[in-house]
C-alpha cells in the first residue's frame, strides 16, 4: 500500500511539488539516526524530510506499521498515500476496503491527536459515503468531530428523501453531533442512562416517528486531501436515488434539544448521585432515581428484594416500625428520622409502588422513633409526588380531626372506626389520594396523640391558634350538614381531652351553624340531642370563619400542625430549639438568626472539610449534627431539598445557595 519510485509532480499548497507519498530508491537513507531527531514538518513529503527521518519511516513501515509512539508525521506520510489510491486511482471496492479498514486501525492507533481524529475521520466518513456503507445503527457512527459526520448526514438524507420517518436513534445521533446541540453534564456523566431517557421521551412524544419536512437542495461534498495535492468532489446516491442535504433543517434540532433538555432534567437527581458518589452506580438509590420509563432497562436485585420486603410487609397488615423503613429502605438508621429521611424513603417506595403513610409532605407531624408507618399498595409505580390536591388535604384534615375526637377518651369505638372508614371511602377524590387517604386514616386510629402533650400545647397557643382549632373540630362535626348527639358528646369528649370548657362546644356548634342548628339522631329511634344558645361568658367563634373553614386548609393545616407535631420535632439536640422567628429578625423565615448566619458563612464556600465546619458551628455555640440536621430540614420544608451534602465533608447546592445568597446580604455574621 505504498508507492514506490521517482515521484511524480503534482500541485501542492505552495506550487508544483513532488507528490509526498512516494518512496524514491535513489534518495539517502541514514544507516544510524541519532537518539534525538526532530519532529516532522506539518506536511511531509519523503523527497523533503531528512535521511534520518526516512530511516525512522521505512522501519516503520517494515514492523507492520504498529507502533504510536513516533510522530504522528510518519503516519501521515503514509496516510497520504492512502488516500490518493483511494480517491484518485479509483481501485476495486474491494481494494477500497482494505484501505478503509487500515486507516480505521491508523485512526484509533493515533487517537491521541486531534489532527489525526480530524483529517482521518474527513476520510473514513467519505469513504464510507462513496462506498454506501452507512451504519443501520446511527448512534455507532463516530460523531467526535465538530459537524454532522457524513454517513449520518448521508444517512438522514436518504431516510427524509424517502420520506420515511426519523427514529429516536436517528434524532439523537443528528443532535448529538451538531454544532447547536446542548448537553449538560447529566448527559455526559451518564450517556447510556440519557439515551436510554432520550428514546422513552421520544417514543412517547412521537410513537410513530418524526416526520421531517424534506429540504430542496441535494447533497454535494467535496473531499479535501489531507495532503493538499488534490480535491475530489462527488454527489451521493444512495438506492440509486440523490440524497437530499440536511444542513439547513433547524426544527428537527430544536425538537430534539427540547426532548434532551427534559431527559437531562429527569436525569439531574440521579447524576448529582454519581457525581457525589460515583459508586453509586447500579446501587439501589441509584436505580430508583432513574425515570420509571427505563428503570426496566437496568436490573436491579436489590430493588426487587425491596419490594419483595415491602409487600410482604403489606400483606402482612402495612403496619411497621419507622425506623426499620428508613433503614430498609436508606441503609441509615437515625435516631431520629428527620424529613429528609422520611421523604427520601417516601419517594423511593413510590417508585416501586408502595405508598408510605404518613406522607411526610403533607403529614400534621412526623412519626416519632418506635412508632409505625402504613405501608400500602399504591397500584402503579409513582414519581416523587406533587402537591396534594385541595379535596385530599381537606378530607385529610377532617379525618384527622375525627380520628383525634375518637381517641379523646383512650378508646375508639366500632362505630367510630366504622364512621371514618366509611368517610374515607367515600371521599369524592381520585383513587391515588384515596387510596393514601385510607393510610393515612389507618395510621391515625393506629397512633393516638399525647393528650398531655396537645394540653400543653394548646395552653401556650394563642387565642387565635386556638380558635381554630376549636373551629376545625366544629367544622367536621358540620360536614354532613346536621350534628347528632353523638357527635355533640364527641365534642364534649375532645374539649375535655384539651382542657377546654366543654360549655364552649354548644355555643362553638350554634356559631358555626349559617341557620337553627340541625339536629338528627345517631342511628334509627335515637332522639337527638338540643343545641342550647349561647353559654354564658363563653367565647363563640365568628360564623364566617368556621363557614369558611374548609376553604382555608392550608392555613388549618400549618396551625394543627404546630399544635399536634411531636414537641421533639421543635428540637434537634438540647439548647439547639428552633425558636418562633420574627419576620425582622431572620432573612430566612422559619431559620432562627444563629442559624441564618451560620449560612450566610457556610455560602462563602462552595465546600466545607468536616473539620472546618465543625468549628465553625462549634464557635457559634451551635453542636454540628444538630446544626446541620436542623438547616437541611429547614431547606427541605422550604425549598424541598438539601442545603449541605454531606460527602467527604459538606457540598454547598450551587442553585439554592444562588437563591439564597441576596437575601442575606444585609445579615450581619459574627466573626
Amino acid at each position: 500500500m505504498v508507492y514506490i519510485g521517482v515521484a511524480p509532480q503534482v500541485d501542492g499548497q505552495f506550487g508544483r511539488q513532488a507528490c509526498r507519498a512516494w518512496i524514491d530508491p535513489s534518495l539517502p537513507v541514514a544507516g544510524k539516526v541519532r537518539r534525538e531527531v526532530p519532529n516532522m514538518p506539518y506536511w511531509p513529503g519523503y523527497a523533503d524530510i531528512s535521511p534520518e527521518h526516512r530511516a525512522i519511516y521505512l522501519k516503520w513501515l517494515a514492523g507492520g506499521r504498529m507502533r504510536s509512539d513516533l510522530d504522528a508525521g510518519y503516519m501521515f506520510l503514509f496516510f497520504y498515500g492512502l488516500e490518493r489510491r483511494f480517491m484518485v486511482d479509483t481501485p476495486p471496492d474491494d481494494v477500497k476496503r482494505v484501505i478503509l479498514s487500515e486507516v480505521m486501525r491508523l485512526k484509533v492507533l493515533f487517537g491521541g491527536s486531534s489532527l489525526v481524529r480530524r483529517y482521518l475521520s474527513t476520510f473514513v466518513g467519505m469513504a464510507q459515503v462513496m462506498l454506501g456503507e452507512i451504519p443501520d445503527d446511527p448512534l455507532s457512527i463516530d460523531a467526535s468531530g465538530a459537524e454532522v459526520p457524513l454517513p449520518l448526514a448521508v444517512g438522514l438524507g436518504a431516510r427524509i428523501g424517502q420520506g420515511e420517518a426519523l427514529s429516536a436513534d436517528w434524532l439523537l445521533a443528528w443532535f448529538r453531533s451538531h454544532p447547536e446541540a446542548s448537553l449538560r453534564t447529566p448527559a455526559k456523566r451518564a450517556p447510556q442512562v440519557f439515551e436510554a431517557t432520550f428514546r422513552a421521551l421520544f417514543d412517547k412524544r412521537f410513537p410513530e416517528g418524526l416526520k421531517v419536512t424534506k429540504p430542496r437542495r441535494k447533497l454535494r461534498l467535496t473531499y479535501e486531501a489531507a495532503s493538499s495535492e488534490f480535491t475530489q468532489e462527488i454527489t451521493p446516491e444512495l438506492g440509486g436515488a440523490p440524497v437530499l442535504d440536511i444542513s439547513s433543517l433547524r426544527r428537527p434540532i430544536e425538537i430534539a434539544q427540547e426532548i434532551a433538555d427534559a431527559a437531562m432534567e429527569a436525569l439531574d437527581p440521579y447524576s448529582r448521585l454519581l457525581g457525589r458518589d460515583e459508586g453509586a452506580e447500579g446501587s439501589l438509590r441509584a436505580h430508583l432515581l432513574l425515570p420509571l420509563e427505563i428503570q426496566g432497562l437496568f436490573p436491579c436485585p436489590e430493588a426487587d428484594e425491596l419490594a419483595t420486603w415491602a409487600r410482604e410487609r403489606i400483606a402482612a397488615g402495612g403496619l411497621v416500625p419507622v425506623g426499620d423503613v428508613v433503614e430498609q429502605v436508606t441503609g441509615n438508621r437515625p435516631a431520629k428520622p428527620g424529613k429528609r429521611d422520611l421523604t427520601e424513603t417516601s419517594d423511593m417506595l413510590a417508585r416501586l409502588g408502595i405508598g408510605f403513610a404518613p406522607d411526610p409532605r403533607f403529614a400534621l407531624r412526623k412519626p416519632r422513633p418506635g412508632e409505625p408507618v402504613v405501608l400500602f399498595d399504591l397500584g402503579a409505580p409513582s414519581e416523587v409526588p406533587g402537591d396534594a390536591s385541595s379535596a385530599y388535604a381537606e378530607a385529610m384534615l377532617r379525618i384527622a380531626l375525627g380520628a383525634f375526637v375518637a381517641h379523646a377518651d383512650g378508646r375508639i369505638t366500632e362505630d367510630e372506626r366504622a364512621a371514618l372508614i366509611a368517610q374515607a371511602e367515600t371521599a369524592d377524590l381520585p383513587e391515588a389520594e384515596r387510596r393514601h387517604l385510607l393510610a393515612d386514616l389507618r395510621w391515625f386510629l393506629t397512633v393516638p396523640p399525647d393528650m398531655t402533650v396537645l394540653r400543653r400545647r394548646l395552653g401556650s397557643a394563642s387565642e387565635a391558634e386556638a380558635g381554630t382549632l376549636r373551629a376545625a373540630l366544629v367544622a367536621a362535626a358540620h360536614s354532613d350538614g346536621a350534628v347528632s348527639g353523638d357527635e355533640v358528646a364527641s365534642l364534649e369528649k375532645a374539649y375535655r381531652a384539651l382542657g377546654l370548657d366543654t360549655g364552649l362546644v354548644y355555643s362553638d356548634l350554634h356559631a358555626g351553624d349559617a341557620g337553627e342548628p340541625v339536629v338528627r339522631a345517631a342511628r334509627p329511634g335515637a332522639p337527638g340531642e338540643a343545641i342550647p344558645g349561647d353559654t354564658a361568658g363563653s367565647a363563640p367563634l365568628d360564623a364566617a370563619r368556621i363557614a369558611a373553614i374548609r376553604s382555608e386548609t392550608a392555613r388549618v393545616s400549618d396551625v394543627l400542625g404546630a399544635i399536634f407535631s411531636d414537641e421533639s420535632d421543635d428540637a434537634d439536640e438540647p439548647g439547639e430549639a428552633l425558636s418562633p422567628v420574627a419576620p425582622e429578625t431572620s432573612p430566612l423565615p422559619g431559620l432562627n438568626l444563629a442559624h441564618a448566619r451560620l449560612v450566610k458563612t457556610l455560602l462563602t464556600q462552595d465546600h466545607w472539610e468536616e473539620e472546618a465546619f465543625d468549628a465553625l458551628c462549634r464557635a457559634r455555640g451551635l453542636m454540628p449534627s444538630g446544626a446541620l440536621e436542623t438547616i437541611n430540614e429547614w431547606s427541605f420544608e422550604i425549598h424541598d431539598e438539601a442545603l449541605l451534602d454531606a460527602y467527604e465533608g459538606y457540598d454547598i447546592e450551587p442553585g439554592l445557595a444562588a437563591a439564597l445568597r441576596p437575601k442575606l446580604e444585609n445579615t450581619p455574621c459574627p466573626t
